[in-house]
Parts: structure tokens; sequence; C-alpha cells
């Protein structure tokens, strides 16, 4: 999943094309436990073997067909690109881990927990390690965010790790990511095609012990797995072509799309609980979310007046 942070940097202007390619990610990542549901009888770190398996041919043809390998040539002849990339290909071979483990474990709400606050832990993030300032709205929707862990925490016993976990996770891949200097898709390709040689390795070894699900559990199983690739690759790149057409402010709004999707599929359609405790927990959240994404909206669109203001008149 992607975020407001990890795009390449800011728009000067919305455009429809963008637009439908953000929205079309966005839906197709909230559709996601559907199909992860779906792989549950198989263990995560195999199904995450094979979303970073089928991953590479996928986007090496996109790549290919938009005639933008030359930056993969660059890049592989770097050993600090290299380095950079094998960090931020195991950030999120966490995060996809610890998402489908929860989503098979029957933990859909935690998810979307979890990429609800992840916008709050980025500017904390840029708050802590690149000492940006934060305004009052900003302080205020972190330390609701804050009160609705504490409050899950209190009612579970313990730290609600699989939010935080995907939180973490996540804002800090899209941390590293930004110092890579490289494409969207580019990056994509390259981190998967990193990840790909201990992911041949751990599949070849789960077949060769009988533990693995890509033949010798019939056809259906093979078909889920060759399947991984694409509900991974097409949606992330379908989201890094929208949203370099679309201003930094749309994206922030448009993340939401996906959590509020997982979080509805996990209570009506899954069935998962949701009593008052962790209803009273989201309420603390959406209240952030909103105060977070007004200050955002109040912030761009000043800039956009100050931006006319300087424009010489024609």
């Amino acid at each position: 999943m992607a975020d407001a942070n990890s795009t390449s940097g800011p728009q000067t202007g919305d455009s429809p094309r963008g637009f439908a390619f953000a929205l079309t990610a966005y839906v197709l990542w909230g559709f996601l436990p559907f199909f992860m549901k779906a792989v549950a009888h198989i263990p995560a770190s195999e199904v995450v073997a094979h979303r970073i398996i089928w991953s590479v041919p996928l986007a090496g043809l996109v790549l290919i067909w938009l005639g933008r390998t030359s930056e993969i040539k660059v890049a592989l002849r770097s050993p600090r690109m290299i380095a950079m990339a094998t960090l931020t290909a195991v950030l999120i071979t966490i995060n996809w881990g610890i998402y489908v483990w929860a989503i098979g474990a029957g933990r859909a709400i935690e998810t979307a927990l979890g990429y609800y606050i992840n916008p709050l832990f980025s500017i904390f993030l840029g708050a802590v390690l690149l000492k940006e300032k934060l305004d009052r709205a900003q302080i205020a929707a972190i330390v609701l965010a804050a009160v609705a862990v504490a409050i899950l925490a209190f009612d579970a016993g313990g730290l609600p790790w699989v939010s935080l976990s995907l939180c973490m996770s996540w804002g800090f891949y899209a941390f590293c990511r930004k110092a890579l200097p490289i494409g969207p898709n580019q990056g994509f390709f390259l981190e998967v095609l990193i990840l790909s040689v201990p992911a041949i390795g751990y599949v070849i070894w789960l077949e060769s012990t009988g533990q693995g699900h890509f033949g010798d559990t019939g056809m259906t199983d093979v078909l889920w797995l060759l399947s991984c690739g694409v509900v991974t690759a097409i949606p992330l790149m379908i989201y890094a072509n929208g949203a370099k057409l679309l201003r930094l402010s749309t994206i922030g709004i448009m993340q939401y799309i996906a959590p509020t999707m997982i979080f509805i599929i996990a209570v009506f359609a899954f069935g998962e609980p949701f009593g008052t405790t962790k209803l009273v927990a989201f309420v603390f959240i959406w209240a952030a979310l909103f105060i977070y994404s007004g200050s955002m909206l109040r912030s761009a669109h000043a800039r956009r007046v100050a931006a006319a203001e300087l424009k010489p008149a024609e």
C-alpha cells in the first residue's frame, strides 16, 4: 500500500487520468483482503515469497514496455543503490508478511487501523528524524492517535502490535524509499528482483520437503499463487503512475480509501468483532485524520494562493 509520503514530489495540479489511476489502485488495495482470505490456508511466508517471485516478470515487462530499463542497469552497477534497495526490500517484506498473516488470522480490523495511523506516523518520523516543525493541528492529530492506541492497548492487555508493526514498517519503508534515487516502477522492480533470490530458494525448499502448495495441493492453489504477482505489482504500478499526475493533498485524502474498505470488509464481510472499546478508539483515529486532513488541505491552499500571487501577469 502507498501513501502521500511515498510519491515522487509535489504536484502542481490534478489530472482526471491521475485521479482514475489512483482511485483504481486504492480500490484494488481495498479489495485485497478477499484475496488474502482465499489463500489463508497457505502459510503467510509462502504467499509473500510468491508475491515476490511473480511480481518480477510483470514489473519487468512494464519497464520494457515503458522503455525505462536503463535506470535498472545503472542501479545494478551501484553497490550503494543495491544496499539501499535491499533495506527497502526488507521493510516491504516485513509489511507484506504481517498483512498477509493478519488477514488470514481474522485481524483485518487491526490492519485497517495500522494504515489509518500511517500518515500520522510519517509526520512523526519527519519531526524526529528530519527535525521538521509540526503545527498545532498535526500535534493534536498525533496525540489523538496515541490516545486511540492506548485505549486499544488497555483493552487488549498489550499493544496492538499488528497495527503498529504495519504502520511502522510502511512508514520506515516510505521514508527510506525517498532516498532511493530511482523511479517508483524501477524501484519496485529492483526490490522484488533482489528479494527473488531468497524467495525462489525458499519455495524450492518448501516443494522439495513436501511443504509447498505450488503443485502438490492441486491446480487451484497454483492459480492462487500465480495471481500473487498480479495483485501485488499491478495496483502498485497503477498508483505510481497516478501519483505523478496528482497533488500531494489529493493523494493524502485518497489514501484513506483502502483502509476504509478494509475496515468495512472486516466488520461486515468477515464478521470480525467490533465492540464499544474499538469503536471509541476508531472515533479518536477518525478525529485525528479529520484534523490532519484539514490542516493539509489548508496548507496546500495557502501554497497555491502564494504561488498564484508570485506568478507574473501575462
